[in-house]
């Protein structure tokens, strides 16, 4: 089967029509397990065969290589691809972190540096990756919105930033879209987040919508959790540890089986849990296989009832899961 996914806008004083669900592209690259560039490009092709427009990356990813394979993967079809990339977190080309940079002069440098390597003349979607609190957020912004006035972005965004911090750079100038995680397993921007947000008339962009592959269903404690070369087998991600694993696939056996009763797959349920969640809310799931971009496409014709809704929160209540979502939170605003 495939979906007629339609589409949704992010942001309201400067909204941003996509389609209702997005494509993450940093596993094609970086962190979990070895990348394949003609396979995340083929992976990037199907989707926008499919209707997917919103293609999300980051200049720290790769570092660098993940815009180059969007990059290729668009060209010849820009037209059908929305752009999202970020800044912030800066790396060296041979990986080393450097720190979160939100100084003004930097954003203009990543910005060009990004257009270069995605081979476009504009960025659609530019966020700011991390938010530097060495540097107030008015002046970041500020040099973010030089860049639409230049006409190399033409909206802007943040990422995993804090109920302060969105209002005071929406102060600046409008902010169409704030990425954060939000899933079944990660919840708590619910509580003060969320509201700021819609208040704000800003969407809402989550990452991990499927717990970072948890609640696909595809990991298991009989297989291990992850391959080699996944950054899910350290304890940067301490969800996949020991004892919290093993809660964790736990309440996805409960998704398992209300999926099954529904004939979906578990990461179609859990995909359409987050969508049923708001009109102003645009998950990127990510992926790097051509088939996984099929299923979760199709996870917007699955139709949620009210029972559907109040099974998934018995089953999945929040803050049932184990482990922080990181294991170093402290590049988070709060």
């Amino acid at each position: 089967m495939t979906t007629d996914i339609g589409t949704r806008t992010l942001g309201i004083d400067s909204p941003l029509t996509v389609s209702t669900l997005g494509l993450g592209c940093m596993g094609m690259s970086e962190f979990y397990g070895t990348g394949d560039e003609d396979a995340g490009i083929a992976t990037i092709r199907r989707a926008l065969d499919l209707g997917v427009t919103l293609l999300d990356t980051a200049d720290m990813y790769g570092p660098f290589v993940n815009e180059e394979l969007v990059g290729k993967a668009v060209a010849g079809r820009r037209g059908d691809a929305v752009l999202a990339t970020k800044f912030g977190n800066e790396r060296r080309a041979d990986g080393t972190r450097v720190g979160i940079n939100g100084r003004p002069e930097y954003v203009v440098a990543a910005c060009d540096a990004s257009l270069r390597r995605l081979g476009v003349d504009h960025i659609d979607l530019y966020y700011q990756h991390r938010v530097d609190r060495s540097v107030p957020i008015e002046e970041t912004v500020g040099a973010m919105a030089g860049l639409v006035t230049a006409g190399k972005v033409r909206h802007l965004g943040l990422s995993e930033a804090g109920p302060d911090t969105i209002r005071r750079a929406h102060a600046v100038h409008p902010i169409t879209a704030l990425q954060t995680e939000y899933s079944l397993f990660t919840r708590d921007l619910e509580d003060e987040i969320l509201p700021t947000i819609r208040e704000l008339g800003i969407g809402l962009v989550p990452y991990s919508p499927l717990g970072r592959g948890l609640l696909t269903g595809a990991i298991t404690a009989e297989s291990g959790a992850v391959g080699e070369g996944d950054l899910r087998r350290s304890d940067y991600f301490p969800r996949f540890r020991g004892d919290a694993l093993a809660t964790n696939l736990g309440l996805v056996d409960r998704v398992r089986a209300l999926a099954a009763a529904k004939g979906v797959s578990p990461g179609q349920l859990a995909l359409a849990w987050v969508l049923a969640q708001g009109q102003d809310i645009v998950p990127i799931p990510g992926t790097k296989r051509v088939k996984y971009v099929e299923e979760n496409v199709d996870a917007a014709a699955v139709d949620l009832t009210a029972d559907d809704l109040a099974s998934l929160a018995s089953a999945v209540p929040r803050g049932a899961v184990a482990g922080a979502r990181y294991g170093d939170m402290s590049n988070i605003d709060d």
